[in-house]
Formats: C-alpha cells, structure tokens, sequence
C-alpha cells in the first residue's frame, strides 16, 4: 500500500499539479493500531501543530543528509532523518494539511501546506518512510552515526571546527 493510502482516514478527492484528482477510501484496519503499536509511541508534529504523527521507533541510525535535494528542501545545511517502518507510523491529527511534492523520480515528500515543515519522505515501493527526526517531540533516545551525501556538504560548514556552542542564543544577542 502507499503511504497516501495509510495518510486517509475517510473519504477525500485530494490532486496534485503532477496528476489529476483521484479518490481513494482507507480501510478501516488502517484506523485502529495494531496490537505492534500499543507500545510506547513517540509523538511529531509539524512547527504550526496542525498536523500530529507517532511512531513506534526508528528502524534506521539517525543520519545527516547533506544531499543537494535535502539541503534546498529545508534550507539548511543537512537534514537529519530515520528510518520508519509504514506499520510503525500513524498520523494523530491533520492529515488534510498534508501537501506532497515529487523531489525526483518516484521520491515523494509529504509536508505541512500551512507552515511548510517536511515531515516524511516516501520512496516508491519501499515498505520504509524517511522521518525528518527534528519533527519529534520527544527525545528518540539516539543519537546521529553519520552523515550521507558528504559529496554534496556545503563548503563553508566545518563538520569537525571547534567553533563556540552556545545553549540558546550567543551572548549579548
């Protein structure tokens, strides 16, 4: 099944400049988690909190992205994701303030079309979801192993400087 499928909770007409309108009904197993989801769930949200997801765990290392698609999609340097089985992710809550943009060839990005914040990305015929872990409310309990794509890192970010840290803001901001 598509993720687009697992995003319906009734019956909608949603289109895209790619395609034209099409319908689709959820199944209602789709509405219900599975006894897999009773768990400990970590809650996500988008930066206006008009649209709410929980995932069970990350099925993937957190990683960097510095890819050239990442970097102009978030405006900013790298992207920070995981990995997410479809069956351990649910949207809560906004699903019609979904919007969704083909980046490449079979790659699609699901985002907020009220304040824009990406929130997962969906590769055709892959069980697996790419989550913008910075979308998390809560702390994933690990932390990133690598960065990917480091052919296309920005060359004014030193990955390795010992450039001052500061909790918040810089002094006398």
């Amino acid at each position: 099944r598509s993720f687009l499928w697992m995003l319906l909770s009734k019956r909608i007409t949603m289109a895209t400049e790619r395609d034209l309108p099409y319908t689709a009904t959820a199944s209602p197993s789709l509405l219900v988690l599975s006894d897999k989801l009773q768990g400990k769930m970590m809650k996500g949200s988008c930066l206006c909190g008009g649209i709410e997801y929980e995932v069970r765990e990350l099925n993937s290392p957190i990683q960097h992205c510095s890819c050239k698609t990442c970097r102009k999609a978030h405006a900013a340097a790298f992207n920070t994701v995981a990995g997410v089985q479809q069956e351990d992710f649910r949207w809560l809550k906004g699903q019609l303030l979904l919007s969704k943009f083909e980046s490449s060839l079979g790659v699609v990005r699901y985002f907020c079309s009220r304040c824009g914040t990406q929130l997962v990305k969906e590769k055709e015929g892959s069980s697996i979801l790419v989550l913008r872990v910075a979308t998390l409310d809560e702390d994933p309990g690990k932390a990133p192993e690598f960065r990917i794509w480091a052919s296309h890192e920005v060359p004014w970010l030193n990955y390795t400087s010992e450039i001052p840290v500061y909790k918040e803001w810089e002094p006398g901001r």
